[in-house]
């Protein structure tokens, strides 16, 4: 066990120590060439920020009545309902004061909630050039209908699985706090997003397997197969977004990145990170079936040899990851839906097929499915040699065989 142990450390100080150096180095030309307009935008931003705080702010308030409703007749608009609302504050300065939303208007709002009395809503509170109170009604508050689904998961869950479901819900509860309390602050106070990225993951992972599944050989080839596999996985991504030119900037939240953050950021980084956790949650799946595939194998029958054993797991988990494979590419698809629509519209710069896959923002996520899916197929044979060959199961104990004497004839 010490020995095993003392290797793991070893492949993890190997791997650490050789992909992050690369990883900076690749991505050093993106902080250069974006460091200097992320600040300036930043600068601005936040001197305007700061004089709209002052005259705007935002609470939650509840619909008394629908003063007034009306179909919007433009086309564009997709059915737009405008309405005039009357509201009480239900919070902040503006609490249990009434006030109108006049939102009837000859400008159609593309989107536009219908709200009905009752329902509560975010309202954004301005004060126009000559002084006077305006009201914008923002959005429609969900929250409770949020926590109703999270608590149908949490008790589905730990009805099904008991105590490991319950040890799971726990892994995914530090996931999250990981990932918002230490990877997102660090990043937007000027840390490289990248080796923030694999300290993240490392401990996100670590922590996650030694609590659901405990601290026992199991456990260890788990993380040990992770290590493998996201180091190839970082690899090959930091390769294929730096040979197509990759910047990062692509999506849309970018743009408000660059506006609103105080530091530069780098996207470049900041894009390759977002490759390994999502690829980390991927992964953790089929290591596990696979770990356990071998140990239920060697628990039927101890005396098999090892490669039969590395053989008849490969069998299952050839079925497991081609239907991961299809899992991954329909998780990429459904979160891109409307991008995919660009397919079929044939406008610039969406003309021909090879224009589409050209284009930076579908080929980001052609490069982050078919990374996600190398370090997948990569993963599994891993897990099942690590396991087949590393893990041992107590042999059963022979019996003697009882010799019988023969009956003699009388």
């Amino acid at each position: 066990m010490r020995k095993f142990l003392a290797s793991l450390a070893l492949v993890a100080f190997i791997a650490i120590s050789t992909f992050v150096p690369l990883s900076q180095a690749l991505a050093q030309d993106e902080v250069d060439s974006s460091g200097d307009v992320a600040t300036a935008n930043s600068a601005s931003t936040t001197q305007t920020g700061s004089l709209a705080n002052d005259t705007e702010d935002a609470f939650e308030a509840k619909i008394l009545q629908v003063l007034d409703e009306r179909h919007s007749t433009d086309t564009n608009a997709n059915g737009a309902i405008q309405q005039n609302l009357q509201l009480k504050g239900l919070d902040g300065a503006w609490k249990n004061q009434t006030f109108e939303y006049v939102g009837i208007s000859d400008i159609s709002v593309f989107g536009s909630n219908k709200y009905n009395k009752g329902d509560r809503v975010l309202v954004q509170h301005a004060v126009n050039p000559d002084g006077k109170d305006v009201f914008y009604v923002v959005d429609f508050i969900r929250r409770p209908y949020l926590y109703a689904l999270a608590i149908i998961f949490v008790l589905i869950i730990i009805f099904i699985s008991r105590g490991k479901g319950f040890r799971a819900l726990l892994g995914l509860a530090f996931s999250f706090l990981i990932i918002m309390m230490m990877i997102v602050p660090l990043i937007l106070n000027g840390w490289s997003p990248v080796p923030i990225g694999i300290l993240g993951s490392v401990i996100i992972f670590t922590f996650t397997i030694y609590v659901t599944e405990g601290f026992n050989k199991k456990s260890h080839l788990a993380i040990l197969t992770m290590f493998i596999s996201l180091t190839v996985v970082g690899v090959v991504s930091i390769i294929f977004t730096s040979v197509t030119r990759l910047t990062g900037t692509a999506q849309e939240e970018t743009m408000f990145l660059i506006g609103i953050t105080k530091q530069a950021l780098n996207f470049k980084g900041l894009l390759l990170t977002g490759i390994l956790i999502g690829t980390l949650g991927v992964l953790d799946d089929i290591i596990i079936g696979q770990i356990e595939a071998v140990i239920q194998i060697k628990n039927a029958n101890p005396y098999l040899p090892w490669k039969k054993v590395f053989g008849m797991a490969l069998h299952v988990g050839n079925s497991h990851m081609g239907s991961m494979v299809n899992t991954l590419f329909l998780a990429y698809a459904g979160a891109a839906m409307p991008l995919l629509l660009l397919f079929s519209i044939k406008q610039p710069p969406f003309m021909t097929y090879s224009q589409v896959i050209n284009n930076e923002i579908i080929a980001t996520e052609i490069v982050r499915t078919l990374v996600g899916s190398i370090g997948l197929a990569l993963s599994m044979p891993i897990a099942t040699y690590l396991a087949a060959r590393y893990y041992h199961v107590t042999k059963p104990e022979k019996k003697p065989r009882v010799q019988t004497q023969p009956v003699e004839s009388v």
